[in-house]
């Protein structure tokens, strides 16, 4: 009997089918997001088989399995995996064009990982290309295959062929399956070649590697099944105009989602940054005003952050209000606090506030440096010695306590900082010593003693 094909509309944010097109999913409220997928039916597209029942087990008896995690030599990219790859794990890598993703990814082909060799299925490359751009970033190039090709069951029969250890696709926008009747990058493709990945990766427990498209809004392309699907999803940040590359995780089934890896991008790849705190603590100038060093916790990391505000009277109708690196709403309630708790009329003034160093840091325990930065700005006056400001303020204008504040005192002690000024009600185990801490219940009586 001939198969009969049935025509689906595919939600490519919530992966729900609907019979027909429409301009809104009405799953998901999401516009525009529906595709074409052609299917087979699920009775005539491939014949019955045997039906295997799996048991229930109990949860105390199930067995337990001890993997050994495959250490890179890359010491940023063990820390955001949770302490190195897990076998048989697979990984999306996400980010902007040109950002580095293949070249990271072409780094760890390139590394000893193992006697077995590991395949890079270029979907996007030359052969040629991808060589030069190795011999560029140096390392062994007897370990790693090039396979230029975008046909799933191609690649997957070269990797088993290879004994491979660990498979990288570039990109998984570019494969395909020609018994899927769909072009590349469509929502059937796409999962059906992730679903296919994927399955090899289990079976035969072999790391493997996604490359993946984003949209311009940012989000991974493709329908969310592909991020459910994986069990890692990392995104790559950074601007292309400045050499800092950051790694974060926003799925890891291993790991932690916290950790944080930091690159400097140079003419041999990226370099891995063990101390970036020339990056993001830059010394403030003294004197100058509108400038505070506050720290930002990510994941066991303790960064020193200098953020640079700059508050001036609008010489427009509406005043503008401008954050890089910081949520547009955090500001607003700190403008807010300041104008009610401490008496500063931000109201008519244009308010540009900058995190240095391309950081995107969500950690309320930068709110107090925040305001320093901004009052400092608006009454032109600057801190009379490089100081840490570590604390949260509350909608009362009142400090709150922040979690893991050694750490923050001990990175701002490494780096010569030798006052810090916290909440008052902030529990200190044992301070650096050397260290002065200032403590206040409130933001203005803070502001008072520290601005003059």
């Amino acid at each position: 009997m001939a198969a009969r094909i049935k025509t689906e509309w595919i939600c490519t944010e919530c992966g729900s089918a609907q019979p027909k097109w429409s301009g809104r999913c009405p799953s998901c409220s999401s516009w525009n997001t529906l595709q074409e997928e052609i299917k087979l039916s699920a009775a005539e597209a491939a014949p019955r088989g045997s039906v295997i029942h799996s048991e229930p087990v109990l949860l105390s008896e199930a067995p337990q399995i001890e993997f050994q995690r495959i250490e890179c030599q890359d010491p940023e990219l063990n820390r955001v995996l949770g302490g190195g790859i897990v076998p048989g794990a697979v990984m999306l890598m996400g980010g902007e064009p040109g950002i580095g993703k293949s070249t990271l990814l072409l780094q760890l082909a390139l590394e000893e990982l193992g006697p077995s060799p590991i395949l890079y299925a270029c979907g996007e490359e030359s052969v040629s290309q991808v060589r030069q751009r190795a011999l560029r970033l140096g390392g062994n190039l007897d370990r790693c295959y090039l396979l230029a090709e975008t046909s799933v069951p191609i690649i997957l029969e070269a990797a088993d062929r290879l004994k491979a250890r660990m498979i990288i696709v570039d990109s998984i926008q570019t494969m395909s399956d020609p018994n899927i009747d769909a072009v590349a990058g469509s929502v059937a493709q796409i999962r059906f070649a992730a679903a296919k990945f994927t399955e090899f990766a289990k079976e035969k427990n072999v790391p493997l590697w996604l490359i993946g498209h984003i949209t311009k809004e940012g989000q991974l392309a493709g329908p969310k099944l592909l991020e459910h699907l994986v069990d890692a999803v990392l995104q790559f940040e950074g601007d292309r105009h400045l050499n800092l590359r950051l790694v974060r995780c926003l799925k890891n089934r291993f790991g932690s989602t916290l950790e944080l890896g930091i690159y400097e991008m140079v003419s041999a790849g990226l370099l891995p940054l063990s101390d970036p705190a020339l990056w993001f603590s830059g010394r403030t100038i003294p004197g100058l005003s509108g400038m505070a060093t506050g720290s930002s916790r990510e994941g066991n990391r303790a960064l020193l952050v200098e953020v640079q505000a700059l508050v001036t009277p609008s010489v427009f109708g509406v005043p503008q209000r401008g954050g890089t690196g910081i949520d547009s709403r955090r500001l607003a309630m700190l403008l807010a606090v300041l104008e009610k708790r401490c008496g500063l009329r931000m109201g008519p003034s244009d308010v540009f506030l900058n995190v240095t160093g391309g950081l995107k840091t969500e950690d309320p325990a930068m709110d107090l440096a925040v305001c320093v930065a901004l009052t400092g700005s608006t009454r032109d006056l600057a801190p009379a010695s490089p100081m840490l400001f570590a604390a949260e303020i509350g909608l009362g204008g009142e400090l709150r306590p922040v979690t893991a504040i050694e750490a923050r005192l001990s990175e701002a002690s490494r780096l010569g900082y030798s006052i810090a000024c916290v909440a008052e009600l902030q529990p200190i185990a044992q301070p650096p010593s050397g260290m002065r801490i200032i403590r206040h219940t409130l933001l203005h009586g803070l502001i008072d003693e520290v601005l003059g």
